[in-house]
């Protein structure tokens, strides 16, 4: 986490020092929560895997090999193997995209956005693609090793100041490669899914070059209108719910959710209408004004919020359970409630009010929060100021924000 937070702020004063800022304070901060959410889901394991891996190598290998330096690069083409399956599924099927429209909602594309990722993912298919590993004989250490290698080494394409990189452009994935998939641009949508080898998508059709003449504008092409990352998470889902209880065939109930991406009943797209981008260069970005004041405290309540995550993981085993899930719901809270405010939200200051309530209430009933006091003695304290400071100023923001509507 220190790492990714690092070189996002490297990408962010580089730009400013070469003239090319492409990460905008607003949408680096909400990339970043977005990815506070996402680990915090992770590591408090909130999801169910379909199948296991383990249990796939015992029941269908053909082999048995030894971790050698050879099973370690097969582990790693087979996790790639199963990544553009998986990620071409997650664009093609409505069911799906709900897991990684979070990924491309950035109407940037900057490192920051590449911590955009799924809270809604419950359910995991991963696993069934891995099969030609588990066949193999791959062992489950090995690609217990090797996924989140797999997975740290697709951070670094995903920024506008690197161009194209010669002979590498035929092999990996680069961050020219990787700017046509976040682009929806016509000519772009729904191409180069590779993780890390490019090769999946020139030997299954779906590679595309960038090109010159065609500059990516990133997004999706119903833009999502908001820094909140858990709406975010399943504005999609509820887009499918609603459609389904509204279309009159119960045909259409059902395929809508296995049908490609973006179909909708004919009744209920003519009754409710979804506003598209059609003319990818003539759209306004989502950017509410925000002040100066408000873009400080906003950073302020991540680092805040960075600082209490860092506890969190550090002391899980003494936490212990059920306390983590208590505190993993604290963290998302907190997430609600500033982007709520950077949403200009009017009534943001209702969840920033009803996280304090929350917090209190463990403070007040353990006489600490989470053992905190005991292990950094005087973090009660400042905890407990940081939170009465955070309900003032959201309050503060929202009557300043009402004025101001009010005014014009």
């Amino acid at each position: 986490m220190p790492a990714f937070f690092v070189l996002v702020l490297f990408e962010k004063f580089w730009g400013v020092w070469k003239g090319n800022d492409t990460v905008p304070v607003n949408d680096m901060i909400a990339s970043l929560s977005s990815g506070i959410t996402n680990v915090t889901k992770d590591v408090l394991g909130l999801s169910i895997v379909v199948i296991s891996y383990e249990w796939m190598a015992g029941k269908f290998g053909l082999f048995q090999i030894d971790a050698s330096w050879l099973t370690y690069v097969i582990a790693f083409i087979a996790l790639d193997f199963a990544g553009y399956w998986v990620h071409r599924i997650s664009h093609e099927y409505n069911l799906f995209w709900n897991n990684h429209i979070i990924h491309h909602s950035s109407e940037e594309f900057n490192l920051a956005c590449a911590l955009r990722q799924s809270i809604s993912s419950i359910v995991k298919i991963f696993g069934i693609f891995l099969l030609p590993a588990a066949l193999l004989g791959v062992p489950a250490q090995v690609i217990a090793i090797v996924a989140p290698l797999h997975l740290f080494a697709q951070f670094w394409y995903h920024t506008r100041h690197i161009g194209k990189m010669g002979f590498l452009e035929k092999i990996i994935v680069t961050p020219s490669h990787h700017r046509v998939h976040h682009a929806i641009n016509p000519e772009y949508l729904d191409k180069n899914y590779g993780q890390i080898f490019i090769i999946w998508d020139k030997l299954f059709g779906t590679y595309q070059e960038e090109q010159e003449n065609v500059p990516a504008v990133y997004g999706v092409t119903r833009p999502v209108r908001t820094w909140n990352p858990i709406k975010i998470n399943f504005m999609h889902l509820w887009l499918l719910i609603k459609d389904a209880w509204r279309a009159q065939d119960w045909k259409d109930k059902l395929k809508i959710w296995f049908m490609p991406l973006g179909w909708r009943p004919k009744d209920v797209a003519e009754k409710y209408p979804v506003f598209k981008i059609e003319d990818v260069y003539h759209f306004q970005k989502y950017n509410p004004f925000l002040s100066k004041g408000m873009l400080i405290w906003s950073f302020a309540q991540l680092i805040v919020l960075l600082l209490l995550l860092s506890y969190l993981f550090g002391n899980l085993a003494s936490i212990g359970v059920p306390d983590i899930f208590y505190y993993g719901a604290f963290v998302f809270l907190t997430v609600y409630s500033y982007t709520e405010l950077m949403d200009r939200n009017p009534n943001a200051w209702v969840w920033e009010v009803l996280k304090v309530i929350y917090a209190f209430y463990f403070i007040f009933t353990s006489g600490d929060w989470f053992g905190i006091n005991q292990i950094l003695p005087g973090a009660l304290t400042f905890f407990i100021v940081y939170l009465f400071s955070s309900c003032l100023l959201s309050v503060w923001f929202c009557l300043k924000n009402e004025r101001m509507q009010l005014a014009n």
